[in-house]
């Protein structure tokens, strides 16, 4: 680490006065976005204390802490999670989200092998009382959060901090030029930046890391697993559909997107009557609302939790639980993955081709620019330029099978050449984390 990373540098001390004071002064705001959510989602109604990082319990041992934000940012962490956990069973594990579906997602994953809170918000007392609170021993922030008070925390405690796949768009730069002067100092703090792809590289040197905390490690996203079971998830969709029924999944779509999905399944259906949508909206609170615009599109609409298994005579299936995405997007002939026919920046390519899936997105890739570009070259993607663009690749990819499986081949043949950033990030976090627990050895024996 640079000696600067060590040290106060000029000025940070009024930058974190001006940012900590605007902080205070929107804290009320903090309220009212938690209510406001709270009406749509009713978890974020629960647990405000961890918001302000107020523990009823006794500090336990140091911990490892990792942040990932929401669910995308926790499934890209588990091969880290599961790796470490088999590899040191002794380490304490705390893991921070932002929202109640990455805190599903934590749960669902890991049960009570880890603990979950959610992260504080960026207050001077706050992140202090968190640190104080968990003391980790090492703290691995994943992709792009950047919070200065917490960064500066773990630094003026000793705390070595990683930021892992890290991603820097060039929009999402943009964003960060009013708070560059204080974004950069609390770069340079941490330990390493570990970079996808050489472009996010230089955005972070450009945001204020110094050349030398930045390397470029590949994308753990990558290094996906295949989940278990697979073979028998499919039997048993194939068995519950009774019938040979084209197929095809809108995964990760957002609330703007979803006349655009009704419309396309109306398209698609003038020519495959039989066709099925399977349908995963981005956010849980969006569930209840798909199933009623599809229901109100005139279809037999099914759920995964009230139904199990598509039924005969089902025009769409909603997939209202979390962690079976991959398993769905294998049952399905192609997919479109949302958050892509808005300026949202797209949701993870790589879950569908990594299971054999023929993959289909909107323009707006701002947040996968590198995987998409790639996946594009191999021929592992098509790209519509709008909704009407998009149908017509599903269209083209249901009516020819071939394609459909050069499509899957050149999928699973990227990721499989993509994998290795998992073991390089394993390498280079490993001289941080704690020392091993020593086992008291058993007292001997009392003489006869």
């Amino acid at each position: 680490m640079p000696n600067e990373a060590k040290r106060k540098e000029p000025g940070e001390g009024a930058l974190r006065a001006l940012y900590s004071f605007a902080l205070y002064l929107l804290s009320p705001f903090t309220l009212y976005h938690l209510i406001t959510r709270g009406f749509r989602v009713r978890e974020y109604f629960r647990r405000w204390d961890e918001r302000y990082a107020s523990y009823g319990t006794q500090p336990g041992r140091p911990c490892v802490w990792l942040h990932a934000v929401s669910v995308g940012e926790v499934n890209a962490a588990a091969p880290l999670v599961n790796a470490l956990l088999k590899q040191r069973p002794d380490i304490r594990w705390v893991i921070t989200t932002i929202t109640p579906t990455g805190s599903d997602r934590v749960r669902a994953l890991w049960s009570e092998q880890v603990e979950h809170v959610y992260l504080p918000y960026d207050l001077p007392g706050s992140t202090a009382r968190f640190l104080q609170h968990f003391r980790p021993h090492l703290a691995l922030i994943m992709e792009t959060e950047l919070w200065p008070n917490i960064l500066f925390g773990c630094r003026d405690l000793g705390i070595p901090v990683y930021i892992l796949n890290a991603r820097l768009s060039a929009r999402s730069l943009r964003g960060y030029r009013l708070l560059r002067p204080l974004i950069g100092r609390a770069l340079r703090t941490v330990k390493c930046v570990a970079a996808q792809s050489a472009a996010d590289a230089r955005r972070f040197q450009k945001l204020g890391a110094h050349p030398e905390q930045v390397q470029v490690l590949g994308n753990l996203k990558y290094d996906v697993a295949v989940p278990d079971g697979l073979d028998g998830f499919r039997a048993a969709f194939s068995a519950a559909l009774g019938a040979t029924r084209p197929v095809w999944l809108a995964a990760s779509t957002h609330e703007g997107e979803e006349a655009e999905v009704v419309a396309i399944h109306r398209r698609l259906r003038a020519r495959w009557p039989d066709l099925l949508l399977l349908w995963a909206p981005r956010h849980p609170e969006r569930f209840a609302r798909v199933q009623a615009v599809a229901a109100d599109a005139g279809w037999k609409v099914g759920a995964r939790k009230r139904d199990t298994w598509p039924q005969p005579g089902q025009d769409v299936f909603v997939i209202d639980t979390l962690g079976e995405l991959m398993a769905f997007y294998a049952c399905a002939d192609a997919a479109f993955v949302g958050g892509s026919l808005q300026p949202i920046g797209g949701h993870n390519l790589l879950e569908p081709a990594a299971v054999g899936t023929a993959v289909v997105t909107g323009p707006h890739l701002h947040n996968f620019a590198e995987i998409s570009s790639r996946m594009e070259e191999a021929g592992a993607l098509r790209i519509g330029h709008d909704a009407g663009e998009v149908a017509d690749a599903l269209e083209a990819l249901l009516a020819d099978p071939a394609a459909r499986r050069a499509m899957a081949d050149a999928g699973s043949d990227l990721v499989d050449q993509g994998r290795g950033a998992l073991q390089r990030t394993l390498e280079l976090v490993a001289g941080d984390l704690p020392a091993p627990v020593e086992t008291a050895a058993p007292a001997a024996a009392a003489p006869a």
